[in-house]
């Protein structure tokens, strides 16, 4: 019976396994030839499990079931952190399956599947069609990483607000450019001045070294941050960053920490802040964010390793080091 090659998670470290082809796609299933996938910080937490690893996948239609209406053989796709949900619920039948209690997501649900391989089966559903001026290796970290900071984007009031991105890194530097293809205005707040000149090209406007004492008011412009995303797994120091906020401003916590979120309690009521969770954007959204990349030429800077069990695994270490700059992509062989 054919199968694909897979990688999975083991306290031994990455392993090279074979997950069974279905004999026969059923419902509204999809066979595809994995040709991209991306390396996301959430992957970390499932290293060691027995399970397939990966959620930021572009590839190519092999093969269809009866029911696949729009997708046929050949046509490219991603898919990302949620791959199914029941479709009858408040939260599905009003656009937002993320949060539908019977989702399925990345490291809860489909141990068999995954990006870190040469093949998968998914739901039609939750597939999305790739832009044909968006390449496979560029959209692969947008099913993740890319829907992430689009999802805490969505709902700005109006054009030019400022919106602050706490981070330059996997997450951040993609936020910084929707932010600023939005029209918003763009404050970086990083803990040194070694990235602001990165910063500053991707699309920012203002940039503060946190740790060297700077602070959004040093120029004398008087602004504040209407929304901000926190795309540091380290958390920031509350009491000198909440004085750059504006009066009822919202902050988007999106980076997985299994810590306590900690902030000083006074603030948050005097000038009525929100403190908003959010997971990956719903599919409608992610679909819009595909498109908003490819028209606005959002890009991720990524680094290339082989899909094998030591490219996988250096990729793995430098994202633990801190040293990837910003996203790692894998490339299964031929």
């Amino acid at each position: 019976m054919p199968s694909f090659t897979v990688f999975k998670g083991s306290k031994e470290g990455v392993k090279k396994s074979t997950t069974t082809k279905p004999d026969e796609l059923k419902g509204d299933q999809v066979l595809l030839r994995v040709t991209v996938s991306g390396l996301c910080g959430t992957d970390l937490h499932y290293k060691e499990q027995d399970m397939v690893l990966g959620h930021e996948g572009s590839g190519v239609v092999e093969a269809v079931g009866p029911e696949v209406k729009n997708l046929a053989k050949g046509d490219r796709v991603g898919w990302g952190y949620q791959t199914d949900a029941c479709g009858a619920c408040q939260q599905c039948l009003t656009g937002h399956e993320t949060y539908c209690a019977g989702r399925n997501l990345y490291g809860y649900h489909n141990f068999d599947q995954g990006s870190f391989a040469s093949g998968a089966v998914w739901r039609e559903a939750f597939l999305h069609k790739l832009p044909d001026n968006l390449s496979d290796e560029a959209a692969a970290p947008l099913q993740c990483g890319g829907a992430t900071v689009y999802a805490a984007l969505q709902g700005l009031e109006k054009p030019g607000v400022t919106v602050g991105v706490l981070g330059v890194g996997g997450l951040g530097h993609l936020a910084i450019q929707f932010a600023a293809k939005m029209g918003c205005r763009v404050v970086v707040l990083s803990g040194s001045s070694a990235k602001r000149e990165q910063a500053l090209q991707l699309g920012a406007h203002k940039f503060v070294a946190t740790n060297e004492g700077q602070t959004l008011g040093d120029d004398g412009e008087g602004w504040t941050i209407d929304r901000l995303l926190v795309t540091s797994s380290v958390q920031p120091k509350w009491d000198s960053l909440l004085p750059m906020m504006s009066m009822r401003s919202q902050i988007y916590p999106l980076s997985v920490s299994h810590t306590d979120l900690v902030i000083p309690y006074l603030p948050l009521i005097a000038m009525g802040i929100t403190i908003q969770g959010s997971l990956v954007a719903d599919r409608s959204v992610h679909r819009e964010m595909l498109q908003f990349a490819a028209l606005q030429g959002v890009k991720p800077i990524t680094e290339t390793f082989p899909m094998t069990e030591a490219g996988i695994s250096e990729a793995i270490g430098k994202l633990e080091d801190g040293k990837m700059i910003y996203r790692g992509v894998l490339i299964p062989a031929n």
